[in-house]
């Protein structure tokens, strides 16, 4: 898929809120630590504890997050991001982002997801050429418009709306910014701006391959340190 690939219904009916919490609060975080621990000045932390509030994360939580990751709160834990590749059942090409404050937890329950499932996790670059390095960008704007020509004027390469009404906006990875500012100043509300990935080699599969591999990329993205989870499906 396009964007980082999570199950119909998954977030409201299979995750418990603590692993949710937990899982914003180290996006949170890692913003923070990358751009600074005001929101004002920080789009991607903005971003971080918008999502974390949809979920209602406690004000504590967020706090905490946000001195954690700008350095002002010492409890001897840095988290770290690692990027997974493999393949999932049948062939799918699988990339696995993961935010963790214990590589040497996330490496071994990442191989045993992987080995549980018929999955086969490979050395970094195994399944890159299957996906391309692109900006995403995820917003919705309110009254009439031509999506087409929304992303046509703020340069967007290619646009997709997603069943919950959003639209995602795709870019080249080096003008992620610039797209973002573009749709901005055209009324869009942006939820979501960063990097991913986006396959360009589909692997065809039937009904039933379908299933392993939904519960495979189920199994992996249910793992505490997974942060997203890009699929060629």
């Amino acid at each position: 898929m396009g964007k980082g690939w999570k199950a119909a219904g998954k977030t409201e009916n299979a995750q418990k809120k603590g692993q949710m919490f937990t899982k914003v609060a180290r996006e949170i975080s890692v913003a923070s630590k990358l751009g600074g621990p005001d929101p004002a000045m920080n789009a991607r932390l903005r971003m971080a504890i918008d999502a974390a509030k949809k979920i209602s994360c406690p004000n504590d939580t967020i706090e905490r997050a946000i001195k954690k990751g700008a350095g002002l709160l010492d409890d001897g834990k840095v988290i770290e991001e690692l990027t997974y590749e493999g393949y999932a059942p049948h062939g799918v090409g699988v990339i696995v982002e993961c935010q963790t404050d214990n590589k040497h937890r996330t490496a071994p329950e990442m191989r045993a997801v992987f080995k549980k499932h018929d999955g086969n996790l490979g050395e970094t670059g195994s399944v890159a050429w299957m996906f391309a390095r692109v900006g995403e960008i995820e917003g919705t704007k309110t009254g009439s418009f031509d999506i087409d020509e929304e992303a046509i004027e703020a340069g967007a390469d290619d646009v997709t709306k997603n069943d919950d009404g959003t639209y995602t906006f795709y870019s080249a990875s080096d003008s992620l910014d610039a797209v973002t500012k573009a749709l901005t100043g055209r009324g869009w509300k942006i939820s979501s701006s960063a990097l991913s990935y986006k396959a360009t080699n589909i692997t065809q599969l039937t009904d039933e391959q379908k299933k392993d591999v939904e519960e495979f990329l189920t199994a992996v993205d249910d793992l505490d340190d997974t942060h997203k989870v890009y699929a060629t499906i």
